[in-house]
């Protein structure tokens, strides 16, 4: 993987994600092992509406059926959304497949939050992020480098998944979720945008923090609101809140900075 960024990313970059890189892998191994706990699946807001168990939590995910469908239909149409490489083409696609699949994974798993259903609940968010993050280095880096990450992303999404379900251990997929926070943040400073709206890059990263942010206080925003609604289900409003901003930055931006080794990857 060094090899693979030195190649490609070059000098100060490279021993830079070389560096976040050993870190990642420290504190990966310095953490000890972190298993599922029953109190992983108990939601504040367990109310049931029209013989739905989990309503709110359940029926919060719907929207990630509208714009996942939507995105994915727009991506292949190829006339709405501002893409200019084939690898992107691929990572958009991939990445609005990934968002329909939430709907049905977290809807599916929080009928009955267990520890079986779990895998249901992350993988595909993962599997978004994945693509997600590869079009942003195809944009910024290059389209190699880009689809490469993307079949490792994806790859590492499915090893981190198995060490949830087959080994307990949840570190993997804890320290996947710190991409969107730390990496997209990293490369939109230290590379050249191709494309207008690059702002919205930064609005997807700090709906993300605050969708965590909302999960984490779930009980304490529900008592809040005099039992209204949970953090977990404004977590799931707030997620969804990615795509939309992403789906409104391909439909406006335009291309900036056209690269000449872009051409031969037009679509």
């Amino acid at each position: 993987m060094w090899v693979l960024m030195h190649r490609l990313l070059g000098g100060r970059r490279a021993r830079l994600f070389g560096g976040v890189f050993l870190l990642w892998l420290f504190l990966m191994l310095a953490s000890p092992k972190i298993s599922h706990s029953p109190d992983q699946h108990l939601f504040a807001d367990k109310r049931n509406f029209l013989g739905i168990p989990n309503t709110l939590n359940v029926i919060s995910n719907f929207p990630f059926l509208v714009v996942g469908v939507l995105g994915f239909v727009l991506c292949l149409q190829g006339n709405v959304f501002v893409i200019s490489l084939r690898g992107e083409i691929w990572g958009w696609a991939i990445f609005y497949a990934g968002i329909t699949a939430v709907a049905f994974g977290s809807a599916y798993y929080h009928l009955k939050p267990v520890d079986s259903r779990a895998m249901w609940d992350t993988l595909p968010m993962m599997i978004a992020y994945s693509a997600m993050f590869s079009c942003l280095i195809v944009e910024r880096v290059g389209a190699r480098i880009g689809l490469t990450s993307l079949v490792a992303l994806v790859f590492f999404a499915f090893i981190s998944t198995a060490c949830e379900r087959n080994l307990n251990d949840l570190r993997l997929c804890m320290m996947f979720q710190l991409i969107p926070c730390l990496a997209i943040p990293c490369i939109t400073f230290l590379y050249t945008p191709k494309y207008t709206h690059s702002r919205y890059w930064h609005w997807t990263t700090g709906a993300y923090l605050l969708a965590k942010l909302e999960a984490n206080a779930d009980r304490r925003i529900y008592d809040a609101n005099h039992y209204i609604v949970s953090g977990h289900t404004l977590e799931h409003l707030c997620l969804v809140m990615v795509p939309i901003l992403l789906t409104v930055m391909l439909i406006f931006r335009r291309i900036r900075t056209p690269r000449l080794d872009d051409l031969k990857e037009r679509p």
